[in-house]
């Protein structure tokens, strides 16, 4: 079902725990994805149950969990994996061990939930967790690299830091919520990889323009929406990178494998984004870009007594409109327009103004919509004249919409 599409049915995720410490950060995922209205349908293998019980797992997901004992000893009249393998829409194998992975690399099914595996043709996640040395084994990454050819399977490599067995390294399994973003992006694009090969420039944030050491101009944009943004675009099969201002932390973390460039003010952004330009097939321009700045700028902390009374101000370089003067005719550059009241006939304004593909249009004197929510609403608009309102939704769920659109109104160009 892509972004746009509606369908009142579940969405119904086969939970393939496998056995490793990690598995308790499974519980997680199963916990939210069920509160969410997600059907989740836990399956352990006899290893995962020394770390986690079938009862907390079917607990935490209000769905029975099956092992493989009711594989064996299934009464029902169709056999088990079968039933659950044609009915999934998606597979989530976390913690993937290393046993598991042979085996789907060889195509082998000894147990329920790698027999499930064989008789499904959804998309499937792969979560892998191992301690490091086992991890980098010549054996593993072989493994490893082959299934990242099946285009059915969807990775999501370890992280490095602390493990259970006290080893500083890479094979730690990626957090819950990096592994939600990309459940939620696959359930809603079924696994299509639209974007692979395409380079993806994305802008986030504010910028902070300084009147001193300490004070600046700002804004209240978090870099949400950008953040969400690059994750759609990598779930899609993109390589992206994500130009951020001032951001907390916890924002950034649920992006593995997107670069990440760090800015501050408005002229370190448009000197970021115009190296990276003649490498983009993409532009975003997400980022709250301050409109003005300081005309001077004290080196120090100014006394309260020295601030100035009238604060002499200069306007700062319009970034998407240069870098619509600089792209190829080739390149896609899509910005935003953050406003109050009427928010469409003024993005139809800059759109044209200065020199945009695409435009998304969203309120910011609406409740749960703009800074620093979690989602948003939105009217997309095309310099051809396409148009589409989207209701308000989470933000990665919006910027699926916003590709989707763009994509819509690239093929209909180039048709």
């Amino acid at each position: 079902m892509g972004a746009g599409a509606s369908n009142s049915r579940k969405h119904r995720v086969i939970l393939g725990i496998g056995g490793g410490i990690a598995a308790y950060k499974v519980c997680e995922v199963a916990s939210t994805l069920a509160k969410a209205g997600t059907e989740v349908i836990p399956v352990l293998t006899e290893q995962a149950q020394r770390f986690v019980t079938p009862l907390t797992l079917a607990t935490l997901c209000r769905h029975p969990a099956y092992t493989d004992q009711e594989f064996w000893q299934s009464h029902q009249a169709r056999p088990l994996h079968i039933e659950l393998g044609e009915t999934a829409d998606l597979l989530v194998l976390a913690p993937l061990t290393a046993n598991t992975l042979g085996k789907l690399t060889y195509g082998l099914a000894d147990n329920l939930l790698t027999n499930t595996v064989l008789a499904s043709s959804c998309p499937a996640l792969l979560v892998p967790a191992m301690n490091t040395d086992m991890w980098q084994q010549q054996s593993v990454q072989r493994n490893w690299k082959q299934l990242q050819t099946d285009r059915r399977y969807h990775t999501i490599a370890p992280g490095t830091g602390l493990l259970a067995c006290d080893r500083v390294g890479q094979g730690r399994m990626a957090e819950p919520a990096e592994i939600l973003a990309v459940i939620d992006s696959l359930l809603l694009t079924e696994g299509k990889r639209d974007l692979a090969g395409k380079q993806i420039l994305i802008s986030t944030g504010s910028t902070h323009e300084y009147i001193d050491a300490v004070r600046f101009i700002g804004n209240p944009a978090t870099g949400k929406m950008g953040v969400a943004l690059a994750q759609a675009a990598s779930h899609r099969g993109a390589t992206v990178t994500l130009v951020h201002g001032p951001m907390a932390t916890e924002h950034l973390t649920a992006t593995t494998g997107i670069q990440q460039v760090s800015v501050t003010t408005s002229d370190d952004m448009q000197r970021v984004m115009m190296a990276h330009l003649p490498r983009a097939d993409w532009i975003i321009m997400a980022a709250a870009v301050a409109d003005v700045k300081p005309r001077d700028r004290a080196l120090g902390k100014l006394p309260k007594v020295a601030l100035p009374d009238d604060l002499p101000l200069v306007p700062v370089p319009d970034i998407a409109a240069h870098l619509a003067q600089e792209k190829s005719s080739a390149q896609v550059l899509i910005g935003f327009a953050a406003q109050t009241g009427d928010i469409e006939t003024p993005a139809w304004h800059k759109l044209k103004a200065k020199g945009l593909d695409a435009i998304v249009a969203n309120p910011i004197d609406q409740e749960n919509s703009g800074f620093g929510s979690d989602s948003n609403r939105a009217i997309l608009l095309s310099k051809t004249g396409d148009r589409r309102a989207v209701p308000q939704c989470s933000k990665r769920r919006l910027a699926h919409h916003i590709f989707d659109f763009v994509l819509q109104d690239r093929s209909g160009k180039e048709a």
